[in-house]
């Protein structure tokens, strides 16, 4: 009447298989990828957004009277050929280049939110089987104990030291287990199917053989960690990205107030005259500027969507702020709760509970106590042996959780590699 033995486990048997799952994860997950390529597609916008626009190339004839010969009859009719080029105002393209490239901030912050949030549905799929799966072990643990005590029983009621109705109660108990089997063995496909899903599967094929391990007693701090998320969270990063964005937009949106310069220089061939006289060719340069004069129905209403969007980000922001807060205060307790719970289970509770059930199971050999007290007694152990692994999955989500508020979710790619730009 061993429990579930935790303490010859460690986390790196977790991290291990993680480290797997996660890896696959990032190589297929459809919602992973599809960020990543979003990624790249607002990336190669940061260029384009500050070129120039192609310049004009024209061709065609001047001053053509309708008339024979026409090319050699007027003065003025010449073949002309033109190239025009359009220069936006001073400090536009800046502005159009800082508005694509926190474009692209923003959104490669939604990628690492996307692998943050996949690799948190990764983690808790993974406890949330590896929970289910200890709590069939405990539970096939327990049968096989009430089957012994099953025997046990009948064989006093054989000797006249009990009654039958000792013999029905575990056989009832024996039912009960068996009946926790079914509704787990129901539980697990669902638990399988999210981990299925975040890794981008389409079949079950190779799920590990999960072991609830021993949990990672770390500090919690959330004084410290709620300025580690104000710092790490691409969620906030990503808001912070889009404010700064709808700035440079109102700032561009009131540069349209200026004009911008439309440069053309032309090259004019003229032939010679009817009576042979020789024409010089000619050469044109011109500057045209558009006049911004819709300012009221065309300027004016960007200018107010920008601040209006700018106040919207900023909203959003302190909002997220709020949620993270908020979180890692629920978080945390939990954590610390469970945490607590563990080590009272491990020190105390279990400890005691299995002395009592040896105790009891010795009287009762000598019919010096009654069958229920037994039976009460085993089943007191396996309620706190549940409770012992539940703690532990719970904490160990709640882990998880925390990491993925802070923005700090093992494996993804992009923050191991920022972190190995810093350290270099």
């Amino acid at each position: 009447m061993i429990p579930l033995s935790l303490a010859g486990m460690n986390a790196n048997n977790d991290d291990t298989i993680l480290s797997v799952l996660i890896t696959e994860a990032l190589a297929n997950n459809p919602e992973i990828l599809a960020a990543q390529r979003e990624h790249d597609a607002a990336r190669q916008r940061v260029a384009p957004a500050a070129a120039l626009d192609d310049p004009m190339l024209e061709a065609g004839v001047i001053n053509l009277p309708l008339a024979s010969s026409p090319f050699n009859r007027d003065d003025m009719t010449m073949k002309m050929i033109g190239l025009s080029q359009r220069l936006p105002f001073p400090g536009k393209r800046d502005l159009r280049r800082d508005v694509a490239t926190q474009d692209a901030q923003s959104v490669e912050y939604g990628y690492q939110e996307t692998i943050n949030r996949i690799l948190r549905a990764i983690r808790i799929a993974y406890f949330d089987l590896g929970l289910a799966r200890a709590t069939i072990q405990l539970t096939e643990k327990n049968r096989s104990i009430l089957e012994d005590f099953l025997h046990i029983a009948e064989d006093h009621y054989a000797l006249g030291m009990g009654g039958q109705t000792d013999v029905l109660k575990a056989q009832t108990q024996i039912s009960r287990m068996q009946d926790e089997l079914l509704k787990l063995g129901r539980e697990v496909p669902a638990i399988e199917a999210d981990l299925i899903r975040a890794l981008g599967r389409h079949d079950t094929g190779g799920i590990p053989d999960i072991t609830l391990s021993q949990w990672p007693e770390t500090p919690l701090n959330r004084e410290s960690l709620h300025e580690t998320a104000l710092t790490q969270r691409p969620q906030l990063k990503a808001l912070q990205s889009i404010i700064a964005r709808t700035a440079k937009e109102t700032d561009l949106a009131r540069k349209d107030y200026y004009p911008d310069l439309d440069v053309r220089l032309s090259y004019g061939q003229r032939s010679s005259m009817l009576d042979g006289a020789s024409r010089p060719d000619m050469v044109g340069f011109t500057v045209a500027i558009n006049l911004p004069v819709w300012r009221d129905s065309k300027l004016a209403p960007r200018i107010a969507e920008s601040l209006a969007l700018r106040d919207q980000a900023i909203h959003l922001y302190q909002a997220q702020r709020n949620e993270i807060a908020a979180s890692l205060r629920q978080q945390t307790a939990a954590a610390e709760q469970n945490l607590k719970s563990i080590r009272l289970y491990q020190t105390a509770i279990l400890p005691q509970a299995l002395l009592t059930v040896e105790s009891a199971l010795a009287a009762y050999r000598v019919n010096r106590v009654d069958f229920l007290t037994l039976l009460d007694s085993q089943m007191t152990v396996f309620e706190y042996e549940i409770s012992l692994v539940t703690a532990i999955a719970n904490y160990n989500k709640a882990r998880a959780e925390i990491d993925f508020i802070t923005g700090n979710s093992p494996g993804n790619p992009i923050e191991n590699r920022e972190q190995g730009e810093h350290r270099d």
